[in-house]
């Protein structure tokens, strides 16, 4: 592998009350939107649409793995942990989730995140978009219960939806 120049730490976010004393924390949706979908297309004519959604699957599941890490407490119960991240996504504006369905004995969940950033608002497209927030959940999930997430959008706001909604899994082995 090449030296890598951006290896993701935290510290990377920057002291944003000194960097941005008069902006602050909060932008537009339109920038975030900008950002990820012209970054897609890029690599999406570089590298092809399955490779663009292994990398943003992956990004995701690194962010989720780090916000997790920085965000959230270890050790605490599973439905309080949830409790914890609805409330954060929305302070935050990231979105609002829902748990639809739960078996925490078989380790399966329903989710849906409702006015999220990637999609909410977005012209009906006919399949799912939000590759990235797939990989978030799984390594927030993966983080908090230390094993394996397998996870799936099966609704999309791209898809006639008015939520994205995920099947997930949380499998018996560790996270890779």
């Amino acid at each position: 592998m090449k030296d890598r120049k951006f290896k993701f730490t935290w510290e990377l976010l920057g002291n944003i009350q000194r960097g941005r004393p008069n902006l602050g924390p909060l932008t537009r949706l339109e920038m975030y939107r900008l950002f990820q979908y012209t970054l897609r297309d890029t690599l999406e004519q570089q590298e092809g649409t399955e490779k663009t959604n292994q990398i943003f699957y992956q990004a995701g599941k690194l962010a989720g793995k780090e916000f997790y890490d920085h965000l959230f407490p270890k050790g605490q119960p599973f439905n309080d942990f949830i409790k914890s991240l609805q409330k954060t996504l929305r302070d935050m504006g990231v979105g609002i989730l829902r748990v639809e369905e739960s078996d925490i004995d078989k380790g399966l969940l329903t989710l849906t995140v409702s006015e999220d950033l990637d999609c909410s608002g977005l012209p009906e497209l006919g399949y799912e978009i939000c590759t990235y927030d797939e990989g978030f959940i799984a390594g927030v999930i993966e983080r908090h219960t230390g094993k394996t997430i397998k996870i799936k959008e099966i609704d999309c706001w791209c898809t006639g939806d008015r939520t994205c909604r995920f099947k997930v899994e949380v499998l018996d082995n560790h996270p890779q």
